[in-house]
């Protein structure tokens, strides 16, 4: 049985249960998810500083889980350590906020995303900018408040979040990003209420290494028939 291994940069454990249900949901049978959970750090990263430690964490973690995964998720946005994770692996290595922002951008559609954190601003736009959809980025739009109090409170956070999608919407978007892996349950209640898509990034990650491995599979079918 394949088994995928969803790394946790917060160190929030109800966090990663959560996520591990939400990534579950969206695999097809046959596959298992395993969740780990960083080892230091916050409960929820909400700024630069917290992001660029995360990495470091996630890195130890990846070494510690060692080696039979079929694939990896990291599942926070910003995707933290996903460079040096992907660097010393041999499966494909995913990040939460690289595929929902492809999947968001698919066929040229405009987006934006609906976030919490303020201080994540500016590596948000940096990672739209590094992946060439920088054009069809059309912003982020922020609930008000503490992020982590908010996030504590599951209605107030999907109301918040609501507003800021109709945000994005007034802003052009044709997509919106609910962007946040702590988010996850919120994008999944909000996705109902919208005619546009509202993507969740935990469902997109599955979905993007789920093709990873298809065609991996195919090349590896490929070479053995050619040998």
């Amino acid at each position: 049985m394949p088994d995928i291994l969803l790394i946790n940069p917060n160190t929030s454990q109800a966090t990663t249960d959560m996520m591990v249900a939400i990534a579950s949901a969206h695999l097809p049978s046959g596959f298992r998810i395993t969740g780990m959970t960083a080892m230091s750090g916050p409960s929820m990263i909400v700024n630069p500083a917290e992001l660029s430690a995360a990495g470091q964490q996630v890195e130890q973690v990846w070494k510690n889980a060692g080696s039979h995964w079929a694939g990896v998720i990291i599942s926070a946005f910003g995707d933290p350590g996903i460079e040096r994770v992907r660097t010393s692996s041999q499966v494909p290595v995913v990040g939460i906020c690289e595929a929902s922002m492809r999947e968001a951008g698919a066929n040229g559609r405009r987006f934006g995303i609906a976030t919490v954190t303020p201080d994540l601003l500016t590596a948000i736009h940096a990672d739209a900018k590094a992946l060439g959809l920088s054009a069809q980025y059309t912003g982020a739009r922020l609930t008000p408040g503490d992020p982590r109090a908010l996030a504590g409170d599951a209605l107030a956070l999907e109301a918040a979040l609501h507003s800021a999608v109709l945000a994005c919407i007034e802003d052009g978007a044709q997509a919106v990003i609910i962007g946040g892996g702590p988010l996850g349950r919120a994008a999944v209640g909000l996705a109902p209420h919208f005619d546009i898509p509202i993507i969740a990034p935990i469902a997109a990650a599955v979905s993007q290494l789920l093709k990873q491995l298809q065609s991996d599979n195919r090349q590896d079918t490929a070479l053995l028939a050619d040998a």
